[in-house]
């Protein structure tokens, strides 16, 4: 596909854009409604003996097009197949075209952390704006913060059901804002459900560094050869992510060079990286995200079978059962079900599972292999922590700024100074919002060729 020709902005584009803007603040207005439309459709489509979908997640019906063929293209970041996406929120445009733009389902092929073939969802998304910058279209890979494990979970299905809501599950599409916001801005998005999360051959290896990171960036690869896609191997290419998503896009940007020197990376926001796993798991036992212990366990075991014999050792069953119970479960469920659980609760003996991994050398290994902050960034990379974060660690995250640093690395750090509200979700979910303007502008001032400076220098007076 050849490289399109400069776009500049015209009072035409400047309009588009000012509705692009109103269309994404309108988003939450419209969760409630897509929220009836949804249960109404999966209701439907289990009633129908037509219906193809055969994986059926806490009552919500899985689409044929996410489970996973039996063999798979040879290169990564080949695309599998692909569909058309109907976004929740959809405008006219003024010229004909549909506001934010046009979405496909996509499903590509990437390699997990045992070096083996997997199918992994997203969506590309295809702005209506024009990029106001100079040269070709850039291109963002969105790395979505913690949605849950369930397959009716994933970020792209969200993008078509922002609220989905019925008996078993609560399903919420925080994401869709920022890619909305990148969007009118003129930038084209892909976004990743990261290995198992939509597709349904396996559980989501939650947090698996290599798998997020190999997903993110293979997400990009596979935006290069979707149909009408205006984005080509020159179009600058950022990465955007917060919580997972920032653990996300921090890997990526740390194995962009040995796992995909094809994708030059512009800029990297890692919002709030979960960078050391041991400090993570400490934080969140008894948080009201205590569920997303279950999603690691549950992650890890995929990961590495050799770690079920630890597992089945130290926890009871009151621990296996709730590690079943959250491998369907959504933010909302576990929120429901699993807020202040203490994962003593969980264990043979009435350890916490912070004590079982220190005293067990398997299971420390394998937190410590999930460690970032042990390379070097690729491209300038903005790292964001809120100061009263006590769910995702503000220490463990500018350390992580710290160690890249040391590495010599091109790091804008910014500490979001933000009261404790005695909430550790909410002290880790107010920075995403209050910094989400500022982390966009950023990172599309990188993708307009706009030098960076790394503050670096100041990390010793830096909250």
């Amino acid at each position: 596909m050849p490289t399109p020709p400069v776009m500049t902005t015209t009072p035409s584009t400047s309009a588009r854009q000012r509705r692009l803007l109103g269309a994404s603040l309108t988003v939450a207005v419209c969760l409630t409604a897509q929220a009836v439309a949804l249960t109404s459709a999966t209701a439907a489509t289990a009633a129908s003996p037509s219906a193809t979908a055969d994986v059926v997640s806490r009552g919500v019906t899985i689409p044929e097009f996410y489970n996973p063929p039996a063999t798979l293209p040879a290169a990564d970041g080949a695309l599998v197949r692909s569909e058309p996406l109907p976004l929740a929120l959809s405008l006219p445009g003024l010229d004909g075209s549909t506001l934010p733009g046009t979405a496909t389902r996509l499903m590509y092929k990437s390699t997990d952390s045992n070096g083996q073939p997997v199918a992994v969802t997203g969506a590309y998304i295809e702005p209506s704006a024009d990029w106001s910058g100079t040269g070709p279209r850039p291109l963002v890979a969105v790395a979505p913060g913690t949605l849950g494990q369930g397959d009716q979970c994933s970020a792209s299905m969200g993008l078509e059901h922002p609220l989905s809501l019925n008996s078993q599950t609560v399903t919420v599409g925080y994401e869709d804002l920022a890619i909305y916001r990148l969007l009118a801005k003129g930038v084209a998005v892909v976004v990743t459900d990261y290995v198992g999360l939509g597709a349904t051959d396996r559980l989501h290896t939650y947090v698996n560094r290599i798998d997020e990171a190999h997903a993110v960036l293979d997400a990009v690869r596979a935006a290069r050869s979707v149909g009408g896609a205006s984005v080509t191997a020159g179009s600058p290419v950022g990465l955007y992510g917060y919580s997972q998503g920032g653990g996300a896009t921090a890997a990526a940007a740390e194995l962009q060079s040995s796992y995909a020197p094809d994708v030059t990376l512009s800029g990297t926001y890692a919002g709030a990286p979960p960078a050391d796993l041991t400090s993570v798991t400490k934080a969140i036992d008894g948080s009201e995200l205590a569920g997303a212990l279950g999603w690691s366990l549950n992650g890890f075991l995929q990961s590495d079978p050799s770690l079920k014999p630890l597992a089945e050792a130290h926890l009871n069953d009151a621990g296996k059962a709730a590690l079943t119970d959250l491998s369907t479960m959504c933010v909302g469920d576990a929120l429901f079900g699993y807020a202040y659980k203490k994962s003593t609760s969980w264990t043979t003996d009435g350890e916490s599972l912070s004590e079982i991994i220190a005293s067990t050398p398997a299971l420390q290994n394998f937190l410590d292999s999930q460690r970032i902050g042990t390379m070097k960034p690729s491209g300038p990379v903005r790292l964001a922590t809120g100061v009263s974060d006590n769910l995702v660690p503000h220490a463990q995250a500018r350390q992580l700024a710290l160690d890249w640093c040391a590495k010599g690395a091109d790091v804008t750090y910014k500490p979001v100074v933000l009261p404790s509200v005695g909430s550790a979700l909410l002290n880790h979910f107010a920075p995403l919002l209050t910094d989400q303007g500022a982390a966009i502008s950023w990172l599309t001032d990188r993708l307009a060729g706009k030098a960076t400076t790394s503050n670096c220098w100041t990390m010793p007076v830096q909250p």
